[in-house]
């Protein structure tokens, strides 16, 4: 992969469920999915916990690195990677919720919404 920004190939810091794979190829199917785009997985300020957690399709930014999984090309901040690594992401369809769930090893403790945790 040749990109002339200051970014690095690493192995994979999450895993993705059998689930999350289905929905995320799903997502990349549809008519209007930008092809130029990677997966971002991240987190932000913000949450009832203290950080939330990202994951949606972007463009790669210099502060990058680039992993790959199962053929989706992916990108997280060089500086995520401290509160990500080892992380699963899987995808629930569930009567009472219906979205992305992520089991964060990391997390000191999380909040129920789900997608905000601490460290």
């Amino acid at each position: 992969m040749t990109n002339d920004m200051d970014t690095t190939m690493v192995q994979a810091p999450v895993t993705f469920t059998v689930g999350a794979m289905k929905e995320l190829k799903r997502l990349m199917n549809a008519p209007d999915f930008d092809a130029t785009h990677y997966l971002r997985v991240g987190v932000k300020g913000g949450g009832c916990s203290g950080l939330s957690y990202v994951l949606g399709f972007d463009k790669v930014e210099a502060d990058d690195d680039l992993f790959e999984v199962e053929g989706i090309r992916a990108v997280m901040k060089k500086a995520h990677g401290l509160y990500l690594a080892g992380m699963e992401i899987d995808f629930s369809e569930g009567l009472n919720a219906r979205g992305f769930v992520f089991n964060n090893p990391n997390a000191s403790s999380s909040c129920g919404c789900g997608t905000s945790f601490a460290v």
